[in-house]
């Protein structure tokens, strides 16, 4: 008897040691996008053209812009900067986190306060709200703390208490507690109902629950937009001026370029410094949802995954399950047979 030796599949694959052939690999071939490429070209070769002509036009006086770059009044206008930043937003997340509980809790009086705060502070523009704090000590000379129709207790005057950098930071605090207030409630309405319930039967109080269980599953929806309030509380401390404080970053600036007759190179140099301490509170932003996304999930971008990625674990995992399920109902009728 003679055996053909072309018994080989014509796609070139070997047989499997169970003797089954393999199915040939599919050569995937990368879908291409030449519109996608040509558009980008275009657009880099405008952008370095934007920066060669942005770099050889006088009008934005490079020289004075090296020169005052590193001038020791604009280092530290960026300390104040920093400074008013960090003070105000400590105040807005404290204050935005007991307006949010106020709006979740079931007391109508707390619920009427925190709305009408929220209406007051997100209805009217911070200018006009660090003019109104500017003027405090002509509205109110003397603030008097108290009971009500009896005489007060402790008297402040007003014009030596605060000075206008303490102003500025609690009008810019107060402002962006009204915001970070709608930030935490929706981090903590996004946290399961049956969680709180769950502590509840545990033997905790309501204010238990909150602190211990659901507000620090609610941080990783909380930390991303919290971020990017920091991030827009330091470009809006450009308008303390309103108070009148003029120490900050942009009204140190402006002051510097006006005697010169020549504001864009300072406005340059302020722009600089803005993006610079952005892109540091960036790195921290990005490294801080990082920590607070751990054990989310397989399909987050830290971890390279995807919702495929996700779906097909998923499916393995109950596919295992049942598996697992199948073997036991096995073994328990054969203990019965």
């Amino acid at each position: 008897m003679s055996f053909s030796t072309n018994d080989r599949p014509a796609t070139g694959s070997a047989p499997s040691p169970d003797g089954v052939t393999s199915a040939p690999a599919i050569k995937a071939v990368r879908l291409r996008h030449p519109w996608r490429n040509l558009i980008a070209i275009i657009i880099i070769i405008y952008l370095a053209a934007f920066i060669w002509d942005a770099a050889n036009r006088k009008a934005f006086g490079w020289d004075v812009f090296s020169k005052y770059l590193f001038d020791q009044r604009i280092s530290q206008a960026a300390l104040v900067t920093i400074e008013l930043t960090v003070l105000a937003m400590i105040i807005a997340v404290i204050l935005g986190l007991i307006l949010a509980v106020m709006r979740l809790s079931s007391n109508p009086v707390f619920r009427a306060i925190s709305w009408a705060y929220l209406w007051i502070f997100r209805g009217t523009p911070v200018y006009v709200q660090l003019v109104f704090w500017g003027l405090l000590s002509t509205i109110y000379p003397v603030l008097k703390i108290g009971i009500p129709l009896l005489p007060p207790a402790v008297e402040l005057p007003t014009q030596n208490a605060l000075s206008f950098f303490a102003l500025a930071v609690i009008g810019l605090g107060l402002n962006e507690a009204a915001y970070l207030a709608e930030i935490v409630r929706a981090g903590i309405l996004s946290v399961d109902r049956g969680q709180e319930e769950a502590a509840t039967a545990l033997g905790m109080t309501w204010v238990q629950s909150m602190w211990r269980v659901v507000i620090p599953q609610s941080m990783r929806i909380i930390i991303p937009p919290t971020g990017n309030e920091f991030i827009s509380m330091l470009k809006t401390t450009s308008l303390v001026t309103a108070v009148p404080f003029s120490l900050d970053l942009y009204s140190r600036s402006r002051d510097i370029g006006i005697p010169l007759f020549d504001p864009l190179p300072l406005l340059l140099v302020a722009s600089t410094w803005y993006l610079a301490i952005t892109s540091v509170l960036m790195v921290g932003q990005y490294f801080l949802e990082k920590r607070f996304a751990r054990g989310v999930g397989a399909a987050r971008p830290d971890r390279g995954g995807d919702a495929t990625t996700a779906v097909i674990a998923t499916m393995e995992i109950r596919t295992n399950v049942a598996s697992l399920e199948t073997d036991a109902f096995r073994a328990e009728d054969e203990d019965k047979r």
